[in-house]
């Protein structure tokens, strides 16, 4: 439906002739100008808003100052200023699944006022500026202040549906909402400007909207959700206001639209908590395998798996915990379960090749390391995993070319060097074992290290350095 282009009242759906571009109150009224005989002029309801420079930016500048002033604080308390740590965002309110499912619901609003360093804050802070100054020209104050803190817990509770288990902050999504309601009511609304003007307003708005959700979708750590969700419900509370309370006097109708605005952030935030609930016992289960309590963290992971079926990582952690408590068989079972819900991750395959030699069973270990070879020829866990295959079936010589291979993959792995010195001694091949264990040593303090070092220095008759190796084995134990 067109606009009048001189007032910016809606015309009627169908318009025809010289005047089309006016409404009919426009017509006469110039038509009394010009002195010319005209019907009296009716009284119309004025357009909902003229758009003037509002007063003041109080809220607009009120939220870039309290925005600044927790950037501040996170710098004194020496946070990072271009790369703070996950714990650290979490301790000054970010949003994070599991506590704020957990009960700690206030981190939807303050997670809008911390940022991840201090390109973060300053592109947000330009765009909550011009942004701000046009909403506080169309809106009052409270009602732009409304805007911002709904749109911005209604972004942090779509971030939240779409990763439960991800950290996220920042103002983007609140900025996001503050577009979207512009986006609805200049769409939407009646205003005493000329449509040109009101239409580049609407194109500048959709522009940035657009330019910034195509941005976040290729940077891998945008919160895009978060700026869907902002967008979405600032889109609606946009449109509810144009349509049912455009006049900022209309205090009544205004304050009922943003009260259906908080009830329907509210009912988002209760099905959060119904769908989502999953994530809470499976971080419970995450702090019972840290204290090395496997019962608690198997309780509370069938929970997870009740509620999500199909959840991948649930059945992994299961089978974790199961492989601490020594139950090997449940931790294959979980981990085939794992497999088949998703055959190209590698990780399931070496876990139940090694849970198969565990159970002295080394053919059905090498199966699976195969399977692993398969998905990544380069793939050093696998190279480990045939080795200790060949290690545990005496197969020295084949081992010691798979512990090569693995080293070669990944110079750094976990104890490669060990366990090839280990076998080269079973070959009888000393000078190359010590060689291996002494590069073990510069991965950090192993008395079983020094203790095969030791053996190797001793079959070399080179005693005083396997006395020193010894007494290194001893002073690590007694540290431990």
């Amino acid at each position: 439906m067109a606009n009048c282009v001189q007032c910016g009242r809606q015309l009627p759906a169908f318009s025809f002739g010289k005047h089309n571009k006016l409404c009919q109150w426009c017509i006469q009224h110039e038509a009394a100008q010009r002195g010319e005989d005209s019907p009296i002029q009716r009284v119309e309801p004025a357009p909902w808003k003229q758009l003037r420079q509002p007063s003041s930016m109080g809220v607009t500048q009120a939220i870039f100052g309290v925005n600044v002033a927790v950037f501040i604080a996170m710098a004194l308390a020496h946070v990072s200023l271009t790369d703070p740590t996950t714990a650290q965002l979490i301790h000054w309110g970010a949003n994070y699944g599991p506590d704020t499912i957990g009960g700690q619901w206030w981190r939807l609003l303050t997670c809008v006022f911390v940022h991840i360093g201090i390109m973060h804050i300053a592109l947000n802070m330009w765009c909550l500026w011009g942004l701000g100054k046009l909403a506080e020209a169309m809106y009052d104050h409270w009602t732009f202040a409304a805007i911002y803190l709904i749109t911005g817990v209604g972004a942090s509770v779509a971030s939240l549906a779409w990763n439960p288990v991800g950290v996220s902050a920042g103002a983007s999504g609140a900025i996001f909402g503050i577009a979207g309601a512009l986006i609805s009511s200049l769409y939407l609304g009646e205003f005493s400007l000329p449509k040109t003007v009101v239409s580049g307003l609407l194109t500048s708005v959709l522009k940035f909207a657009g330019y910034n959700l195509v941005i976040g979708a290729f940077l891998g750590r945008v919160d895009n959700a978060a700026h869907v969700g902002g967008l979405v419900s600032g889109l609606i509370l946009g449109a509810l206001i144009a349509k049912v309370a455009p006049q900022a006097d209309d205090v009544f109708r205004r304050i009922s639209v943003l009260l259906i605005a908080i009830v329907l952030v509210y009912g988002a935030a209760a099905w959060l908590r119904h769908s989502r609930a999953f994530v809470i016992h499976s971080q419970n289960a995450q702090n019972f395998l840290d204290e090395h309590k496997p019962d608690q963290a198997i309780a509370e992971l069938k929970t997870v798996i009740q509620q999500r079926p199909d959840y991948v990582p649930a059945h992994y952690e299961l089978a974790r915990a199961y492989w601490i408590k020594g139950d090997f068989a449940s931790a294959e079972s979980e981990l085939k379960r794992v497999i088949e819900l998703n055959p190209r991750d590698e990780r399931p395959y070496f876990s139940l090749g090694m849970a198969y030699l565990e159970g002295k069973r080394p053919q059905l270990a090498r199966e699976s390391f195969t399977q692993m070879l398969s998905l990544n020829r380069n793939s050093a866990d696998a190279h480990f995993g045939l080795a200790e295959v060949f290690w545990t079936e005496q197969k020295y010589p084949e081992a010691l070319e798979e512990y090569k291979l693995t080293a070669k993959l990944d110079p750094d792995y976990d104890g490669v060097y060990q366990e090839m010195g280990l076998v080269q001694a079973k070959l009888k091949l000393y000078d190359d074992a010590i060689a291996s264990f002494l590069k073990q040593q510069k991965n950090g303090d192993n008395p079983e290290n020094e203790n095969a070092l030791a053996a190797a220095y001793e079959a070399k008759g080179m005693h005083s350095e396997e006395a020193a190796a010894s007494q290194r084995a001893r002073q690590f134990q007694d540290q431990h």
